[in-house]
């Protein structure tokens, strides 16, 4: 006996031919609604930094207050800097402790770092976008209906289905990134972007995030 929705339509039996076409469906939805990586939305340029040679030190900063994603994430931005020649170094190696560092201590930290430059990443935003993807009816297989006045007849005494209603939600990360020159700190570089996690591990996740940020930097020169 077939199982009735709410409606009072009959449920759509998981092995039919038509299960699986809805299937594919939502399927196809949940894909479109979740596949977009890391983009950067906008980005600028100091006119100052025309002319000066591509930065060859940075030290790499993750305002993250998990300590953890805080050492994976500059590890994983120092080492697609080396891909570009940059000699790179995360910021904890010189201040650990997470928390705001103090002024005089950042200082030292660059100084002891011996960079000409520093790059900032924090997190700004986490938002979550609710999605929903509507009941859909759906009615006879293809064929039902042909060969004249009763095979149409017959076609419409074929079952439809009710395929139910997904909820789903999609997480955004907004990020700000900077990067500044260490003789008198000058910003030269600043983007921000909008990360929506597919579901991926989140080591990967940040390495796409810094081979997106390095690229821009180097196609804008500065590295």
């Amino acid at each position: 006996m077939r199982r009735r929705a709410a409606t009072g339509r009959p449920m759509l039996p998981t092995d039919s031919p038509l299960a699986r076409r809805a299937a594919l469906l939502i399927g196809a939805a949940l894909l479109a609604g979740c596949a977009a990586p890391t983009v950067l939305n906008t980005q600028w340029v100091n006119p100052q930094a025309a002319g000066k040679p591509p930065m060859r030190s940075i030290l790499v900063m993750g305002i993250l207050a998990d300590p953890n994603n805080r050492r994976n994430f500059e590890d994983q931005m120092v080492a697609e800097l080396a891909t570009r020649g940059v000699k790179a170094v995360p910021s904890y190696r010189f201040a650990p402790n997470a928390g705001t560092v103090e002024q005089v201590k950042l200082e030292q930290a660059v100084k002891e770092a011996g960079v000409s430059g520093v790059l900032l990443t924090r997190v700004v935003n986490v938002s979550e976008q609710v999605n929903v993807t509507p009941a859909m009816v759906v009615g006879p297989p293809m064929g039902y209906g042909f060969g004249g006045f009763y095979g149409f007849y017959g076609g419409m005494w074929a079952s439809s289905y009710v395929v139910p209603p997904t909820i789903y939600t999609t997480q955004h990360i907004s990020a700000d990134t900077r990067l500044f020159e260490t003789g008198g700190y000058t910003l030269l570089w600043s983007g921000s972007t909008t990360t929506t996690p597919t579901g991926a591990s989140v080591q990967s996740t940040m390495q796409q995030f810094s081979q997106l940020i390095v690229g821009a930097l180097a196609k804008d020169g500065l590295v």
